[in-house]
């Protein structure tokens, strides 16, 4: 067996035996692990299985091509814009980002823009954005979006040049 899977069958054994001996000698910071796991848990069980089947008919619906058009390497700056727009609709933030990001990836988008929509989806959905302007107010969310996406478009132009010049592969999984 792989010594990393080996690892993470001890570690996860470790950990449910840790909760268990929490209930049973009522240690309330292990009852409150377990209890913040499973929340988690349930969070990512109502997100992710969406999000999934969306990627999914994304894979089949959308021609490799059209993305190729809008967010490749001939594509301008019109694709960062795609990308901003599209970061600030994803509803699981970096949860269903990543996934997103690679299928974008795989279909033909530009490092360039893979980075500039996951930098996005941190810092420009649109709840996000509705909950902070209500508390912080809408000068407040307005400066931080000037500021902070053309910051995250430099990064991820000055990420994506780096990479492609150094001839960045990303590597298959088994």
């Amino acid at each position: 067996m792989n010594i990393k899977k080996m690892s993470l069958k001890i570690f996860l054994l470790i950990y449910f035996i840790f909760l268990l001996i929490s209930f049973s000698i009522d240690f309330q910071p292990g009852k409150l692990i377990a209890y913040n796991f499973f929340l988690f848990l349930i969070s990512m069980l109502k997100i992710l299985p969406c999000a999934f089947i969306l990627i999914g008919l994304f894979e089949v619906w959308v021609k490799k091509e059209r993305v190729e058009k809008h967010l490749g390497e001939n594509a301008g700056v019109l694709g960062y814009a795609w990308m901003v727009l599209l970061a600030g609709t994803t509803v699981g933030g970096l949860y269903v980002a990543f996934p997103v990001a690679y299928s974008l990836f795989k279909k033909g988008a530009k490092l360039n823009f893979i980075f500039t929509y996951i930098g996005a989806s941190a810092i420009c959905r649109v709840p996000m954005i509705i909950f902070e302007s209500s508390f912080m107010g809408i000068k407040f969310t307005l400066i931080r979006l000037m500021i902070s996406i053309p910051l995250v478009i430099l990064t991820s132009i000055c990420l994506g040049n780096y990479l492609d010049k150094s001839n960045y592969k990303i590597l298959k999984g088994k």
